[in-house]
């Protein structure tokens, strides 16, 4: 044999290095790998062949999958969790109705390198809701109390929110015992006690009868008024609007609303309204340890009735700028005082392109009966489309009602200069009344997307007092929301307005009607669209415009909307020649409220026009 030749051993040892630094590699990798499984835990899937609800419930309970990830999980304590997840999972899927599922569970080590857990669920038909017995203790009739009166047992059983033949899901079995036990003891009977609840699940028949028990406890009433905290405002602040009377039953609602209009006077920085039970501790401490028939017969003191409050400061100053795609620059100046002969003072400058307002009211403290009076003065100059006006007025205010149903009363004496394009200044002054009306049934408040908003005025200068042109007005305006599925909803809109007077000299330019710019006719410039007269736009004697708009909310906070304006306004109704608008926008629910950023396009200017507007004003 000849020996081999230097290049071939070169070869040879080449090959030789690089098989021995591929199986150096190979080794390191898995000790890498080890060590970082040991480190890590072991990695795996879980893969889970269940309808969606069923899946969704696995995914956020089943513990193979809530453990994957854990530096303790190795390959014995996975196969541990692959033996035990089936009874796990019909546990599980017990609590959303499914009490005869067909459930495995095997662990894969061929398909990849990494171990896949596959589960699959078949639930079967739910259980559903058969029988429901509410067995109600100590709720008798009281004799004495008129039948408005009485404690609605009718209306409470009715309210069970579990009916029959719904699925029998654990959490709403357990969601409706808080809700009806928290529906009374919010309403006269803060001691009821849930003395037992049952449910008898019947897997062959799918049926689960329903057993709960509720005593009723004393009744508890309301007993007079105290007051802590007050310094520096009269007391009637608080007593004037507390609706709640010595004797009066228990009402969590009562104390609520109490509340809410304590809060919505400006005079405090916090308010808390509470039945005061420190006078009765002991006995509901006595009333954990008694037997249902004990509590039911016990009898309970009226509870005092305690307002606790933190005052605002007195006085308060704040300047700001900002800009209206409706009036241009603004500044702003305000300052209030909460305390000015008893009564609290409002004011405030406001400097814009188009107009500049100063504004100064006094407010009375809301009545017994429920109404806010004020009076002020104000002066305004503005210059839009070529109509500058300057009116001077003093006004007295009656407000009364809810945010549900608004009334208001205003007398108010105007004088105003007017000057039109080349035609010579003219002045004017009036005294009219008028009563207003508003009406809202919305989901909320601050961010609608159910419901509707009505208002209406009727008013006007009849008596030859201070008032140089007589007049009688009407307007009305509403919006309504229509909710189109869980991520879109539709805005109708629509105003319409009417005035009747001799003549139009002497009617103040402020009850006359235009359209046009962010809340109106968008496409258009604020109140461009009216009576043309002498190179300018005066209002006119009528006025309609409406509005559809489709929003879709792509994220919760944040949405786009298509929209179609239409309106005009004139001094015949045959003039309300309407002129349209349409375009599309972006939304954002800020938490100060809705903004609004919509590009219109002006069908009879032939112009696109930019609109910003903030909050639902109505």
């Amino acid at each position: 044999m000849l020996p081999a030749s230097p290049a071939k051993k070169r070869t040879g040892s080449r090959i030789l290095a690089q098989v021995v630094t591929k199986w150096a590699v190979g080794l390191l990798t898995a000790l890498l790998t080890m060590t970082a499984q040991a480190a890590d835990g072991l990695q795996y899937e879980v893969r889970i062949e269940a309808p969606a609800e069923v899946r969704e419930l696995l995914q956020d309970n089943l513990d193979l999958v809530r453990y994957r990830g854990n530096e303790r999980i190795d390959r014995e304590q996975l196969q541990r969790l692959v033996r035990v997840a089936p009874e796990q999972i019909r546990t599980l899927v017990a609590t959303d109705g499914y009490y005869s599922p067909e459930v495995s569970a095997t662990l894969d080590r061929a398909s990849s390198a990494t171990p896949v857990v596959r589960v699959q669920v078949t639930p079967g038909e739910p259980v559903r809701v058969g029988e429901v017995d509410l067995a109600l203790q100590g709720f008798a009739p009281n004799p004495e109390q008129p039948a408005d009166r009485q404690f609605d047992i009718a209306a409470l059983k009715a309210s069970w929110p579990l009916r029959r033949g719904a699925v029998f899901r654990q959490s709403q079995w357990e969601s409706a015992k808080r809700a009806i036990l928290r529906s009374v003891v919010q309403t006269r009977y803060p001691r009821a006690q849930l003395v037992d609840s049952r449910a008898t699940v019947d897997p062959e028949q799918r049926l689960a009868n329903l057993q709960v028990t509720i005593d009723s406890g004393p009744e508890m009433r309301f007993g007079e008024l105290r007051i802590e905290g007050l310094k520096r405002y009269p007391a009637s602040v608080v007593t004037n609007l507390n609706q709640i009377h010595p004797g009066d039953y228990y009402s969590e609602a009562a104390l609520q609303a109490y509340q809410s209009r304590l809060q919505d006077t400006g005079y405090f920085a916090s308010v808390e309204v509470s039945a005061d039970t420190s006078a009765i501790l002991t006995e509901q401490l006595d009333a954990a340890a008694m037997t249902p028939q004990q509590n039911a017969a016990a009898s309970m003191a009226p509870l005092p009735l305690l307002v606790r409050v933190v005052e605002n400061k007195r006085k308060n100053v704040s300047a700001g700028v900002g800009y209206s795609t409706n009036t241009g620059n603004r500044a702003s100046l305000t300052y209030d005082d909460l305390s000015v002969f008893g009564l609290r003072l409002k004011s405030a400058l406001t400097l814009e392109t188009k107009k500049q307002t100063a504004t100064g009211s006094f407010y009375f403290p809301v009545t017994p009966e429920g109404y806010n009076d004020s009076i002020g003065a104000s002066f305004e100059r503005s210059d839009i489309s070529g109509e500058v006006t300057s009116v001077a007025s003093l006004a007295a205010k009656r407000t009364w009602g809810t945010p549900l149903l608004e009334r208001n009363l205003t007398l108010e004496l105007l004088t105003e200069t007017k000057t039109v394009g080349g035609i010579p200044s003219s002045q004017s002054k009036s005294l009219p009344l008028t009563y207003g009306v508003t009406w809202r049934k919305l989901d909320n408040l601050l961010f609608p997307t159910k419901g509707y908003a009505l208002n209406a005025q009727l008013g006007g200068a009849l008596l030859p007092v201070l008032t140089d042109e007589a007049f009688v007005r009407g307007y009305l305006r509403g919006v309504t929301y229509l909710p189109l599925s869980a991520n879109s909803n539709a805005i109708f809109r629509g105003e319409l307005g009417g005035l009747a007077s001799r003549s139009k000299n002497g009617v103040p330019a402020v009850y006359l009607f235009r359209a046009g710019g962010d809340q109106s006719v968008r496409g258009y410039g604020y109140q461009e669209l009216g009576v043309p007269l002498d190179g300018a736009i005066t209002g006119g004697r009528y006025v309609a415009t409406a509005s559809a708009e489709y929003q879709y909310w792509f994220k919760p906070q944040y949405g786009a909307a298509v929209f179609y304006d239409a309106g005009n306004a004139g001094d015949t109704i045959s003039a309300l020649h309407p002129k349209s608008g349409y375009g599309v926008g972006g939304r954002w629910k800020s938490p100060v409220g809705p903004i609004n950023v919509d590009v219109a396009y002006g069908h009879a200017v032939r112009k696109y026009r930019l609109h910003f507007s903030l909050g639902f004003t109505f």
